[in-house]
């Protein structure tokens, strides 16, 4: 009776330690969500994005270019820290009816007036204008954004922020 006593508390610890992670997007609360790059609320869902890694935290984004600033930070890398993890950015084009898509499988257009300026949303369907994350991300860092003019008609200074290039 005991080894039977033993053998099913190791089966129900062992069971209860394995972990399937939950990468589904989650829904956005609009009163506690924030940035984790500029710390502003998370206002726009067609324009956000969360990273969700295996211990099921979640990191919220208001705009790609913050998550692109992010991603380059200790922070980053104490959040993956060589765990996996999914990123989903929100659907720009409500129209075919997802909210959220997976990062990777995204485009992105340029020209719209976003969260933080970047001016980069992602659509499900590409287009001869269309960028993938990698290109979106070099052209983000190269300086190629909507930025410069965001800080000015906000009247933000920008020094010391990276990226405010406008192109």
């Amino acid at each position: 009776m005991k080894k039977l006593f033993f053998f099913l508390s190791i089966v129900i610890f062992l069971s209860a330690c394995s972990h399937n992670s939950d990468f589904h997007p989650r829904k956005v609360n609009y009163d506690r969500d924030v940035c984790a790059q500029c710390l502003m609320g998370i206002a726009d869902q067609p324009y956000a994005v969360q990273a969700i890694n295996s211990s099921g935290q979640v990191l919220w984004f208001d705009d790609i270019g913050c998550l692109v600033n992010y991603t380059k930070t200790p922070s980053w890398k104490k959040f993956i820290n060589n765990r996996p993890y999914k990123i989903w950015v929100g659907n720009s084009n409500g129209a075919s009816g997802d909210k959220w898509l997976e990062l990777q499988k995204a485009y992105f257009t340029y020209g719209k007036h976003t969260p933080m300026g970047y001016g980069y949303s992602a659509v499900k369907t590409p287009s001869d204008s269309s960028f993938t994350f990698i290109q979106v991300e070099k052209r983000i860092i190269e300086g190629k954004t909507m930025r410069e003019e965001f800080l000015k008609k906000n009247h933000m200074m920008g020094k010391g922020m990276k990226h405010n290039k406008q192109h």
